[in-house]
């Protein structure tokens, strides 16, 4: 199975996808392409240090989101792209990717849904002053955070909980979750 990965900033997912394929937790599974709608995030440096090929555009430049998605979607007919994982991608899909890759779009996002959607749902937890949160892997649609959930994982708020310890224990649980379905994914498309 082909995929891209879509990112905007650090790509602590991409890596732990990549780490994965590497120690064949993923198989039969290749990144094709790495999408990221700012140039210098450092996901585009870690694709480029494992010779991934890399899309980098800036949304400024376009009249609007068709025009970009085009572009984006041109890339990856380029690459045969069977899935998009969106890891840290922080736009919404239009019309123009969703109806291309209709139910082959997945994203990861930091809270147990559908609580806190959107941005910075650590901060919303923190601030609600909920004692779980989590993270959940879900098909994307139209909407932001609304697609079909496919797995979640709970992580405990404990007292004195900062911001930077609950980032870090949610991604250690996005770093296992997001292969996991990735190769359920995989599993599935191969059985067809």
């Amino acid at each position: 199975m082909k995929i891209a990965v879509f990112a905007s900033g650090t790509g602590s997912n991409f890596a732990a996808i990549l780490e994965s394929i590497k120690s064949k937790q993923i198989t039969d599974v290749e990144i094709v392409i790495l999408v990221s709608d700012n140039p210098e995030a450092l996901a585009v440096q870690k694709a480029k240090d494992v010779s991934i090929p890399v899309f980098t555009f800036r949304v400024k430049d376009f009249s609007n989101k068709q025009a970009y998605e085009e572009l984006i979607l041109e890339k990856l007919s380029q690459k045969q792209v069977d899935f998009i994982v969106l890891a840290g991608y922080m736009r919404l899909l239009g019309q123009v990717l969703l109806h291309a890759y209709d139910g082959k779009i997945i994203n990861v996002h930091p809270s147990l849904l559908p609580a806190f959607k959107g941005k910075d749902a650590i901060g919303q937890a923190l601030d609600y002053g909920v004692k779980v949160t989590g993270v959940t892997v879900h098909f994307v649609d139209e909407g932001m955070d609304t697609g079909p959930i496919i797995a979640q994982q709970t992580v405990e708020i404990v007292s004195g909980e900062t911001r930077d310890t609950l980032i870090k224990k949610i991604q250690e649980q996005e770093h296992r979750l997001l292969p996991e379905v990735i190769q359920s994914l995989a599993n599935k498309e191969a059985a067809k």
